[in-house]
């Protein structure tokens, strides 16, 4: 016989059983899955890496102050803007223009609150520390208030539509955009009688209060900008001699992203009388506080 009739006789002489055949077919089928799980092993397992990664980065972003600005401040809004080509703060003013009512500085309040709750994490005051922000300026009836920080205008506008008849609030704005932005929310909620919008560094216009501005004394004052202007724009304040016995100051965000130096310099000073109110991070579950003095004299 030729080469090709012995291997046809050789391979039917070795052909297996039905039984051989069956134990062959059950290895390679239980040998499929084991290599199928043996090559995606890998991979599950990064993706269960980042699933943890990004659980734990929700929690801390949820919980963590720092975590949270980093993330809404530095991060997110970064992207964002690259993408729509705008900032937070002009997409802010949008939302209030498209969906408050001009002239009720209630529904701008409103409206800023829903945007920042529920799309974009802005630093306004919020109104859960607003309520405290309300009742401190309820009971204190200013006639001339100041505040130092005025971002898109929306603790401008939750102060001015409690001042009385005559009273006025000149507000210090160092960022030109946010200025801009501030002039055009004050105006739309109805407020611009009662608010004087001053832009630059708050060093350098808290000097200019008594003779530019015409300031005698201020009755009340609201520290909302850079943290680590408070102490020093304090001591300036009574170098100046703005503060009056009985002028009341109210700090907000002392504990995040926290001011310690302006707590310690203000509790430890004979000449003021400080009341601490914990709250909570604008439109966060993040611990944060307001801190009350009321200046001696």
């Amino acid at each position: 016989m030729g080469h090709y009739s012995v291997w046809l006789l050789d391979s039917y002489s070795t052909k297996p059983t039905s039984q051989q055949h069956r134990k062959r077919l059950e290895g390679t089928a239980s040998a499929v899955p084991r290599k199928m799980l043996e090559s995606s092993s890998v991979p599950l397992f990064i993706v269960f890496i980042l699933l943890f990664i990004l659980l734990l980065s929700v929690v801390l972003i949820r919980r963590n102050g720092t975590a949270a600005l980093i993330w809404n401040e530095i991060i997110r809004e970064k992207i964002t803007n690259f993408i729509m080509n705008q900032s937070k703060e002009q997409r802010i003013l949008n939302f209030v223009l498209q969906n408050a009512v001009r002239g009720d500085p209630c529904s701008v309040m409103d409206a800023i609150d829903k945007y920042c709750s529920q799309k974009e994490w802005a630093m306004n005051v919020g109104n859960e520390k607003g309520l405290i922000l309300d009742k401190t300026v309820e009971e204190i009836n200013p006639s001339v208030a100041l505040e130092l920080g005025t971002y898109c205008g929306y603790s401008a506008v939750r102060i001015a539509r409690l001042l009385k008849a005559g009273a006025r609030l000149l507000t210090v704005e160092f960022n030109p955009e946010f200025a801009a932005i501030a002039k055009q929310m004050i105006e739309f909620a109805g407020v611009q009688d009662k608010v004087k919008l001053i832009e630059g560094p708050s060093e350098e216009i808290i000097p200019q209060l008594k003779k530019k501005y015409e300031v005698d004394t201020l009755d009340f004052v609201f520290l909302d900008h850079w943290k680590d202007r408070y102490t020093p724009d304090t001591i300036l304040l009574q170098e100046c001699s703005l503060l009056r016995k009985g002028s009341v100051l109210l700090a907000d965000n002392i504990i995040v992203p926290g001011a310690p130096e302006f707590v310690n310099y203000i509790r430890n000073n004979p000449r003021f009388q400080c009341t601490n109110y914990p709250s909570h991070l604008e439109y966060m579950k993040v611990q944060d506080a307001m801190e009350k003095a009321v200046f001696l004299g």
